[in-house]
């Protein structure tokens, strides 16, 4: 059974889509065993406190440097035994320590069908409105591996959504969440928890 840790930053849709999904059983060989916030306060550690799993709080601004930051979520996953990490909206970026202890096993959803719309800046309602900006016709969301290039590493899945007429910004966001990231990421997850990648 592998010890999942999730990574968020906000409301926590993905972490419900991963809880959800679990409850169903869809993932019998990974248990989500610990819900890691970026700063207190966030509904996500709601989520995760209802679905009785634990939590904690690694703020970057609490820590003088990046590598410091990287070091007390290290201790916090390690201190947890955690086997698998994923990011689930989680907006710090995870420096060398923490990728290097966990090669392959750090799953990032991203609201795109990368290469397109991604890398430094591209996070949130920003991907949208560059893909509308933009006018392309399909957008999505891609779940990949973390490794030190941002949103670089390997592609596992993807998901193309159509954009429609009159979209916006956050209608779109939803779509590609509904369509997309809340099926993606719990597949992703069991696919690694299977040893099927």
């Amino acid at each position: 059974m592998m010890k999942i840790a999730v990574l968020v930053s906000g409301g926590g849709t993905n972490l419900q889509a991963i809880l959800d999904s679990a409850a169903r059983g869809e993932n019998p060989n990974g248990q989500v065993s610990l819900v890691v916030a970026s700063k207190p306060g966030v509904y996500a550690l709601a989520r995760a406190q209802a679905a009785g799993v634990p939590t904690a709080v690694v703020a970057r601004k609490s820590y003088h440097s990046s590598e410091a930051f990287d070091a007390a979520l290290l201790a916090t996953l390690q201190a947890a035994h955690i086997d698998l990490v994923v990011l689930a909206g989680f907006l710090s970026v995870l420096g060398g320590a923490v990728i290097a202890a966990y090669p392959r096993r750090i799953l990032n959803v991203h609201p795109s069908l990368i290469p397109s719309f991604c890398g430094p800046g591209f996070y949130g309602l920003r991907v949208h409105e560059a893909a509308l900006a933009r006018g392309v016709k399909l957008t999505g969301a891609t779940v990949h591996f973390v490794n030190e290039e941002c949103d670089g590493g390997p592609i596992l899945l993807q998901q193309a959504v159509p954009v429609q007429p009159g979209d916006t910004p956050e209608t779109l966001q939803k779509r590609v969440m509904v369509e997309a990231e809340w099926k993606l990421l719990p597949r992703a997850i069991a696919m690694v928890c299977n040893g099927e990648v």
